[in-house]
């Protein structure tokens, strides 16, 4: 049946293919409205459309240059979808008659976990005794005039497992014992928001550039994050995940606009500092501590170029002021040597020292020592 529907298919749209060619004269058009009456008359079903893709390949002829093929493309493509609507609701309907039909329901799974809760006159602690996970419950309807004679209910409750899965039986047990009991309790996982997928837009070009080149900046941190060679960095990949990057780049961007004003207005350098400092590729700590909220857009916007580099870039920095201080007393005059002292590098005691006040008035002076024998520096309070 699929060949014979599939033949006539491929009859129809060489003829139409030709029509196209020859013009609205030209036989090639009635033979091709043959070929999609015969397919009209074919018996086909859902599975059968599925699988030959027929209708898809029909709508091409509902856009025919010919009208008389546009009309019995049309046709044909609205019985089809009559035999596939008609088939769907058949088979609800059997689908709904034979669920109300059955009266025993048999349920095997070996990721369930199984509550049998006995209740007894006076609640007590929960006897947790575990079963085997291939047993079968059945449910079965009883009778209505049955369900009031009874004495004792039975409720059988069945959860998904996520850890394996196993039966557990709890019964209930006198309060006068005391036996500990085990209760299992949900993991409770804090909801975020959800992620927004596209930027929100203020009808202003440079703003929504701003926007945009913010939250591509943001978005790499994640990977930074991974990539990291500290261990205290990768361990708070779960947190940076977390985080929304296109939220917190309009929420930076909305606090710089609203505090500094335009990009292109007197506050232009300070726009051009914080967004260098932000792509910067070597600056991955100030990126990923404004996605966490560490460095909030406030504090963003009056920090120092100083203070928004990097960690690396601070130690770097904080070496080269240590080396100037020690470098800035090379010209005055020549300092006595003394043996006070014993270098750390050579093990001499052949030194020389200075002190200077580098801290408040009332904190000690700092004491720079230098090895005469291999020039190595260092100091101490």
């Amino acid at each position: 049946m699929d060949k014979d529907i599939l033949e006539t298919f491929e009859a129809a749209k060489k003829a139409a293919d030709k029509a196209a060619e020859a013009g609205d004269g030209s036989s090639e058009v009635d033979r091709c409205v043959d070929a999609l009456r015969r397919l009209r008359r074919i018996p086909v079903t859902m599975q059968q459309l599925v699988e030959t893709q027929v209708g898809k390949r029909l709508r091409s002829l509902k856009k025919h240059v010919n009208s008389k093929i546009q009309a019995e493309a049309s046709v044909l493509l609205e019985f089809w979808k009559d035999v596939v609507i008609q088939e769907t609701s058949n088979s609800k309907k059997n689908g709904g008659s034979e669920s109300k039909s059955s009266v025993e329901v048999n349920i095997k799974s070996e990721r369930t976990e199984t509550f049998k809760i006995d209740s007894t006159p006076k609640a007590g602690p929960v006897n947790m005794d575990r079963i085997s996970t291939s047993e079968t419950l059945n449910f079965v309807k009883k009778d209505k005039n049955q369900g009031s004679n009874t004495d004792r209910h039975k409720t059988e409750k069945n959860e998904s497992s996520e850890s394996g899965g196993c039966a557990i039986k709890a019964n209930r047990i006198p309060s006068g014992s005391h036996q500990a009991s085990t209760t299992k309790k949900p993991s409770t996982v804090s909801a975020a928001p959800p992620k927004l997928t596209t930027m929100i837009k203020c009808n202003d070009p440079i703003r929504d550039k701003l926007r945009e080149l913010l939250a591509e900046a943001f978005s790499k941190v994640s990977c930074e994050t991974s990539e990291d060679e500290r261990d205290e960095v990768r361990n708070i990949l779960d947190e940076v995940n977390v985080c929304d990057p296109i939220r917190v780049a309009v929420m930076v961007e909305s606090v710089m606009f609203e505090k500094l004003g335009r990009s292109n207005g007197a506050q232009k350098l300070k726009y051009r500092s914080i967004m260098f400092n932000l792509k910067d590729g070597n600056n991955t700590d100030l990126r990923r501590r404004v996605l966490l909220g560490e460095v909030k857009p406030e504090k963003l916007i009056v920090m120092t170029p100083e203070e928004m580099a990097s960690d690396k870039r601070k130690l770097a920095n904080e070496q080269i002021k240590e080396k100037a201080l020690f470098e800035c007393q090379r010209e005055g005059a020549a300092k006595a040597t003394t043996d006070q002292f014993k270098c750390g590098r050579c093990g001499q005691r052949k030194t020389t020292y200075y002190q200077m006040q580098t801290r408040s008035a009332d904190e000690p002076m700092t004491t720079f020592v230098t090895c005469v024998n291999c020039n190595n520096h260092w100091k101490f309070c």
